[in-house]
């Protein structure tokens, strides 16, 4: 099955000489030249292994549009634009997309990088796990919230995922320490509860989420259903 290209450009011109080398690349590709389609019918994102976005959109520039992309899924997006300033790219980057890209490009370049990507996250699973208003992807240690994301350590995402996994159960201290960091150790301990200090900042934003320490044996976490 061919992968499958969400591009959002309103240059009909570039659109169609992309979507056109695009396919010829062996990509089946989706485009919309205004972004009040995509947020009409933001479901269609679903079905896409990666979204190229232009930033100087109709309605609305590419970085806010990859903060609604990013309240439905955990596609990994690329910025394709003229706006080249290092403001705009440290920008883009923030909003967690997984390369910045200026025009002019040439073609064989941004199919080279289009493949990196995909190869990436195909290496690697690719799952969304849906913790209250938070969007959890493991593969990516990403922690996204209202179109934000949050850089998680590896640490802090394995951590994450164990918890996620043991919804509403009581986890032992003991048997995070032994599968997070190998060992159950007092420093150990002392640093396990700075990661959790850590998450629970990150969540403050759902009061529905409970990260609770249950005295002498661990901690308990309950994510809501969204």
């Amino acid at each position: 099955m061919k992968p499958k290209i969400l591009l959002v450009e309103d240059d009909q011109d570039l659109g169609m000489v992309l979507r056109q080398y695009l396919e010829f690349s062996d990509f089946e590709v989706k485009w919309i030249s205004n972004p009040r389609e995509l947020l009409n019918h933001m479901k269609a994102v679903e079905d896409c292994q990666l979204a190229i976005l232009d930033v100087m959109l109709p309605f609305m520039d590419g970085f806010q549009l990859s903060r609604e992309i990013r309240k439905w899924s955990a596609i990994p997006f690329l910025f394709l634009t003229a706006k080249g300033q290092s403001i705009d790219k440290i920008l883009g980057l923030k909003l967690g997309a997984d390369d910045y890209i200026t025009k002019p490009c040439e073609p064989e370049e941004l199919i080279l990088r289009i493949k990196n990507i995909l190869r990436r996250n195909h290496t690697v699973s690719k799952s969304r796990i849906e913790l209250g208003t938070y969007i959890f992807v493991p593969s990516q240690f990403h922690l996204i919230h209202n179109g934000e994301t949050i850089q998680l350590t590896e640490k802090e995402s394995k951590l994450l995922l164990l918890l996620s996994k043991n919804n509403g159960k009581v986890i032992n201290r003991k048997d995070i320490l032994e599968t997070l960091w190998g060992e159950n150790d007092y420093f150990l301990g002392r640093s396990l509860d700075v990661f959790m200090t850590r998450l629970r900042k990150y969540f403050q934003n759902d009061e529905r989420i409970r990260m609770e320490a249950v005295r002498g044996i661990g901690f308990r976490v309950r994510f809501p259903e969204s």
